[in-house]
């Protein structure tokens, strides 16, 4: 299938299917016209890369996740260090959680000033 029918599939915009190639989350062929020819699992792919954009995931990591992705949705079949990389990301994130809660409780204290 070419690019706008994946994208009228997955609802995700031509130049974001582009942009997922471009950072190896999904492959297309080139047919003899050079427009990229994407196959009927392309569709899943791009629904698994999404779910896991969603999930606060950087591409870079769903890059490394994605081979250990298996069938429909998302589930793991618990390749080497997939684990430890979602656990490292899990710890970032609670970082990231903290900091902003101790910024909303600074916030909120200016807002609590007379």
């Amino acid at each position: 299938m070419l690019i706008g029918e994946l994208s009228r599939r997955t609802g995700v915009s031509s130049r974001l299917l582009r942009y997922y190639e471009a950072q190896g989350l999904l492959d297309a062929e080139r047919g003899p016209n050079g427009y990229r020819d994407y196959t009927a699992d392309s569709v899943a792919a791009v629904r698994k890369v999404r779910a896991l954009l969603a999930a606060g995931l950087s591409t870079e990591v769903i890059r490394a996740v994605l081979p250990c992705v298996r069938g429909e949705g998302v589930r793991f079949a618990w390749c080497e260090e997939i684990r430890s990389v979602l656990d490292g990301e899990l710890a970032a994130m609670d970082v990231r959680i903290e900091g902003l809660r101790h910024s909303r409780a600074a916030l909120a204290g200016y807002l609590e000033q007379p």
